[in-house]
């Protein structure tokens, strides 16, 4: 039993440092802060993906969409869609669910996927009215532009990226996701 046990853990320690991370794409600082509130009832819904940094669970994906909606037990339903290379290539769906973490501004949740794997999802920019979004974790690995509609005019997408430098963010490593 405990042979077993001992090569359970050694295979999952070898299939963990095959993994490679993406890299930190964010200075240390200033520290990363989430806004300051975010009504979920609002937050929910669709948002269109416009830009995020690469990462190998969204490798060749375009045309994302996220779609939260709140669960019966307080969590958050997430329906992530991408279509597969081209705008009229395959679609590939995963669900997942979050649950708030900070209770106190809703703004930085933990998103998963696969149990019991957990990500940091902090809304570290939000538009007033909700039209556009902008979620980041504390490493600087992970940045996601998101938007109520699948593209935003010049100068709101000029306001995203002064934010972003602002936080210590490189935006030169930002993929712009196709949408339709």
């Amino acid at each position: 039993m405990l042979t077993r046990i001992c090569s359970a853990a050694f295979v999952a320690v070898v299939a963990l440092a095959g993994c490679q991370s993406p890299p930190v794409n964010r200075g240390a600082t200033p520290p990363l802060v989430s806004v300051p509130s975010v009504d979920l009832q609002r937050y929910t819904g669709r948002w269109y993906e416009l830009a995020r940094f690469p990462n190998s669970f969204e490798e060749d994906c375009v045309g994302v969409t996220a779609t939260y909606s709140k669960n019966a037990d307080g969590t958050i339903k997430v329906l992530n869609r991408c279509v597969l290379k081209t705008l009229d290539g395959k679609e590939s769906i995963a669900e997942g669910s979050a649950r708030v973490v900070d209770a106190s501004t809703n703004a930085k949740l933990a998103v998963t996927f696969f149990w019991p794997f957990e990500g940091d999802y902090w809304v570290i920019a939000l538009e007033p009215d909700y039209k556009w979004a902008i979620v980041g974790e504390p490493s600087g690995r992970y940045l996601w532009i998101l938007s109520r509609t699948p593209h935003v005019q010049d100068d709101v997408k000029a306001d995203m990226l002064s934010r972003l430098e602002a936080l210590g963010y490189n935006t030169k490593a930002l993929y712009w996701t196709p949408q339709q």
